[in-house]
């Protein structure tokens, strides 16, 4: 009886190691005595044990947390800057024929990336255009690690830290910017305000009428403001007897 049972069980756990079940989202990558094969799955599929083997898969995407890189910027401020980065295999084969370890290998190049992409632009564009930046580190991985079936969809970083002494230092550049605005705008009200009293002489230089009212309003708002102060008008036709005999007088 017992040599009978053994074959069975033999052959029993032959076929429970050759049977493969693997879900939608994973694949097998089989290989026939060291070759590659094909790729399995999903589904339910047979493999011969000892002579095939079979590396699996995972075809979701992955988020790789890509730890803090210091980073000198192109203007030599040094930042601490991390991001996280997300990708997926697209071809199994190539993710494990042509690289031994494809997320450690993603994980060292998004580091390195990371700072030669970021160690190109002054801070000023690390704070205010990170969506480009995060589209041109894309781009990079996406291109190099094409080779490892590896599809880069998409970076985002996350923080940029600088230290106590550039924070204080940007707050007083933006102080500073914030005055030298205020300079150029009330210049530029001073100019435009010269402007119109210039304009507003010449009409009265043409227009005596005009100019003898602006006279008569003169007087009237100095005797509102001060109460106590008595003015007598001069009509403006003695200015000019006056102005005719001093040019008299010097010639």
């Amino acid at each position: 009886m017992l040599t009978y049972l053994i074959p069975i069980v033999v052959v029993v756990f032959i076929l429970a190691a050759s049977v493969k079940v693997l879900p939608e989202y994973k694949r097998g990558v089989v290989f026939f005595l060291g070759r590659f094969q094909g790729v399995k799955g999903p589904g339910l599929f047979f493999i011969i044990p000892v002579i095939q083997k079979m590396e699996i898969v995972d075809l979701r995407t992955v988020t790789l947390d890509v730890p803090g890189q210091d980073v000198i910027s192109r203007d030599n401020v040094t930042v601490r800057v991390n991001a996280v980065v997300y990708f997926k295999v697209v071809d199994p084969e190539r993710a494990i024929i042509q690289i031994e370890n494809y997320g450690m290998a993603t994980s060292q190049i998004a580091q390195t990336t990371l700072r030669s992409v970021l160690g190109k632009h002054d801070l000023d564009e690390m704070l205010s255009e990170r969506d480009r930046l995060n589209d041109d580190i894309q781009t990079i991985l996406d291109q190099q690690t094409e080779a490892w079936g590896i599809k880069v969809s998409n970076v985002e970083i996350k923080q940029v830290d600088i230290s106590e002494d550039m924070v204080r230092a940007i707050a007083r550049q933006a102080e500073a910017e914030r005055e030298r605005r205020a300079k150029i705008i009330a210049a530029e009200g001073e100019m435009q305000a010269s402007e119109k009293l210039v304009e507003a002489a010449e009409i009265m230089s043409k227009n005596p009428a005009a100019l003898q009212l602006r006279y008569l309003q003169t007087m009237s708002d100095m005797s509102n403001k001060n109460a106590s102060t008595i003015v007598f008008p001069l009509p403006l036709e003695i200015t000019k007897i006056f102005e005719q005999m001093r040019h008299h007088s010097g010639s």
